[in-house]
C-alpha cells in the first residue's frame, strides 16, 4: 500500500470482479474504501476458491483487502436509505461511489446526485441498456473464444481469466480518479457508465483487431500456439521441459538465431523464400510451418539448462511453463523474494503470500497489504464516523436488524 490517496474516501456497493478491483487499486493507493455488504454476504461472499475447510472464500478476501465493511439489510427501506446516506456523506475527498448495482435501482445515480449533486458515480454494467453479462458471457459475444485454441477447431476455447473483468477495475479507478480531479476544477460530479461489452469492443478496436476484420472481410484464424503475426511458440527440451520462446522485435530474433547457432539453416531459408526474418516479423509468422521445425530439432536436442543459460546470454525471450505452485514456490520472480508479497494472516484463518500494490513508486515506501475485514466489522465506525450516529442509535439499529 501507498500513501498517495490519502485522506480520500471511496464507497463502493459492488460484488465479483470489476467492481471490487476498482476499490482494491484505490485502496492500495491509500484511499479509505468502505465496502456496503448485505448481512450474511453478497452473491460473491462464498464464491471459489474457498480455504481448505470449505468455509470462507479467498477470492472475496483477495479481492476486498485494506477495505472497511458495514452490513445492511438492503432488502429493507431503512438500510437502503443508510447505504445512500454513505454513499452521499459530506466531505471535499468524499462523494465517490463505485458499484455494479442496477442502474435505475435504490442506488441510481439520479437518487443519489439529488443527495450530493457533486457525488461521481462509477457504475460496472454488463451490456450498456443494462441486460446482465459477466466477463464470460461478453467474451463469447465479441469472439475470442472463437479464435483462441488448436488449428482447425470449430469448438470454442474459454478463457480462464476473467480479462475484461480485470481491465474494468483498472479503467474505472483511473476514470474515477479523472472525474474526481475535473471535480477539483468545476465542482461537478457526474456517472461514469462502463458496461464490460464496451470495454472489450474497445480494447479489441485498439489492438487493430476491428480494422483486421473490417478491411480484410474475415475473423482472425485460431493458430493454436503460434504467436499471431510474429514468431512465438511452445517448444520441448531434451529433458521434457517445455519453454515458450518468443521473438518479436529484430534484436529478439537475431539473438533466438545466435543462442541456437541455427543460423546456417535459416539464411538459405531467407534466400528460397526472398525475405529477411530479422527484418519482417510477419514473415516469421507467415512461414512458420517452415521454421517450426528447425527450432523445435533444435530445442529438442539440448538440455532445459543449458537453453536457459544460452538464451540468458544473448537475450532471449522466453518463460517457463509451470504451474502455481511452482511459481511460488521455485521461481524467484514470484515467490516470498518478491516485495510486492508479504505473508498476511486473513479472516479464513489462513497465512500465505499475499500482493501490495503491484507498481513500484520510487521514493515511496510499500507498505504491506492489510486483511479483508471480516464481514460488517466497520460498521459502529462507519455509522459514528461518517454519518454521525450515536451509540444509542446505533444499538437502535442493530437491534432492529438493519445493521449488524
Amino acid at each position: 500500500m501507498y500513501d498517495l490517496l490519502n485522506g480520500l474516501r471511496v464507497v463502493e456497493a459492488a460484488a465479483f470482479i470489476a467492481g471490487p478491483s476498482c476499490g482494491l487499486h484505490l485502496a492500495q493507493m491509500g484511499a479509505q474504501v468502505i465496502r456496503i455488504d448485505q448481512i450474511g454476504g453478497g452473491p460473491d461472499f462464498r464464491r471459489w476458491p474457498l480455504a481448505p475447510d470449505g468455509g470462507a472464500s479467498l477470492y472475496w478476501e483477495g479481492l476486498n483487502k485494506s477495505k472497511k465493511s458495514i452490513a445492511l439489510d438492503l432488502t429493507r427501506p431503512e438500510g437502503r436509505e443508510i447505504a445512500a446516506k454513505i454513499a452521499t456523506a459530506p466531505g471535499e475527498d468524499a462523494g465517490l461511489f463505485v458499484t455494479n448495482f442496477p442502474a435505475e435501482g435504490f442506488l441510481s445515480h439520479a437518487r443519489l446526485s439529488a443527495l450530493r449533486p457533486d457525488l461521481i458515480t462509477v457504475r460496472v454494467m454488463g451490456w450498456p441498456d443494462g441486460r446482465p453479462a459477466v466477463d464470460y458471457t461478453v467474451n463469447c459475444a465479441v469472439g475470442v473464444p472463437a479464435m483462441t485454441g488448436p488449428a482447425g477447431s470449430d469448438l470454442p476455447v474459454n478463457h480462464v481469466l476473467p480479462a475484461w473483468d480485470l481491465l474494468a477495475g483498472a479503467y474505472s479507478a483511473f476514470a474515477l480518479m479523472a472525474a474526481e480531479r475535473a471535480r477539483r476544477a468545476t465542482g461537478h460530479g457526474r456517472e461514469i457508465r462502463l458496461p464490460l461489452s464496451d470495454l472489450a469492443l474497445a480494447s479489441l478496436g485498439h489492438l487493430g483487431q476491428i480494422g483486421e476484420v473490417a478491411m480484410g472481410g474475415a475473423d482472425r484464424p485460431r493458430t493454436g500456439n503460434d504467436l499471431y503475426g510474429a514468431f512465438g511458440r511452445d517448444f520441448v527440451t531434451a529433458d521434457g521441459r517445455r519453454l515458450m520462446v518468443v521473438a518479436i522485435t529484430p534484436r529478439q530474433w537475431t539473438g533466438l538465431v545466435d543462442a541456437l547457432d541455427v543460423g546456417d539453416l535459416v539464411r538459405p531459408l531467407e534466400a528460397e523464400l526472398g525475405v529477411s526474418f530479422a527484418r519482417d516479423e510477419g514473415a516469421r509468422f507467415i512461414h512458420r510451418d517452415r521454421l517450426n521445425p528447425l527450432f523445435e530439432k533444435a530445442i529438442g536436442a539440448r538440455l532445459a539448462s543449458d537453453l536457459i543459460a544460452a538464451f540468458e546470454a544473448k537475450s532471449v525471450t522466453w518463460g517457463p511453463y509451470q504451474s502455481l505452485g511452482d511459481a511460488l514456490w521455485r521461481d524467484p520472480y514470484f515467490g516470498a523474494a518478491n516485495p510486492i508479497l508479504t505473508d498476511v494472516t486473513h479472516p479464513s484463518g489462513g497465512r500465505y503470500l499475499t500482493p501490495g500494490a503491484a507498481a513500484t513508486l520510487s521514493p515511496d515506501h510499500r507498505r504491506a497489504p492489510q486483511p479483508a475485514p471480516t464481514l460488517g466489522h466497520d460498521t459502529d465506525e462507519v455509522l459514528g464516523e461518517v454519518l454521525g450516529y450515536s451509540s444509542s442509535e446505533i444499538g437502535n439499529l442493530r437491534e432492529a436488524g438493519i445493521v449488524a
